[in-house]
């Protein structure tokens, strides 16, 4: 199967308060090795930017008002990725604003484009749980020289998370032989139990509890009440 790792920067953290993409990058892995297939574009949101988001990643609504609107480009995008099992840190952010900008466009849903989305954060806690496991921790933690991401930006992010995900399935090399599909199945069925090893868990200490409920506070704040850990936790 066809995989490709994509990432979006975008107005705000929550597409269901009118947010939308402002750039967008997405790279295909090729047995697994990244390939030079690439699509990238920036996009006029038709929106302000807000300042905590452009603080992450750079993008002003001048600097995007002469970029496409997505629906100029959703056709060449769903071309690019259709067929293909997605590669995503964080996965339902982005998958959430990109249903979100298909249903603007009047085009289906991802899922109706691509078959399985595969969440390298859900991942990444599943191999280290306790740590931290944003994208800059991971290139830590595998030694990929992130030095140059200074802002986040979704094309250097998808070649950073590409490796990432390489560097994370390196044990399945030996199932995946020469990237037959029929070898790209039996890797996929077995990776789930091979990657399940004894773990030893790691309580938060209280500061870092105090810190943790600092950010969420600051998130509930940014979002406007939206932060779903805050509503989880008071529903508790």
């Amino acid at each position: 199967m066809r995989q490709v790792v994509l990432d979006t920067e975008t107005t705000g953290l929550d597409p269901k308060q009118g947010h939308r993409i402002v750039e967008l990058a997405a790279i295909e892995l090729s047995n697994r090795k990244v390939s030079e297939r690439r699509f990238h574009r920036y996009l006029n949101p038709e929106r302000e930017i807000e300042a905590g988001a452009a603080e992450v990643h750079g993008l002003t609504l001048e600097r995007l008002r002469d970029e496409p609107k997505f629906a100029d480009i959703a056709s060449a995008l769903l071309e690019f990725i259709g067929g293909a099992e997605l590669i995503i840190h964080n996965a339902p952010f982005d998958v959430g604003f990109l249903n979100k900008e298909l249903e603007l466009a009047g085009l289906p849903l991802l899922r109706n484009h691509c078959p399985s989305v595969i969440d390298t954060l859900k991942l990444a806690k599943d191999l280290h749980p306790g740590k931290k496991n944003n994208l800059d921790a991971l290139c830590d933690r595998y030694q990929i020289d992130n030095s140059h991401r200074t802002l986040h930006g979704a094309l250097l992010d998808t070649e950073l998370l590409a490796e990432v995900y390489l560097a994370m399935t390196r044990g399945q090399e030996s199932l995946l032989g020469d990237g037959s599909d029929e070898q790209e199945e039996q890797a996929a069925s077995l990776s789930g139990d091979a990657l399940r090893l004894p773990v030893r868990v790691l309580l938060a200490t209280e500061e870092e509890l105090a810190q943790h409920a600092q950010q969420l506070a600051a998130i509930d704040k940014a979002s406007k009440g939206a932060c779903l850990w805050t509503q989880l936790e008071l529903q508790a």
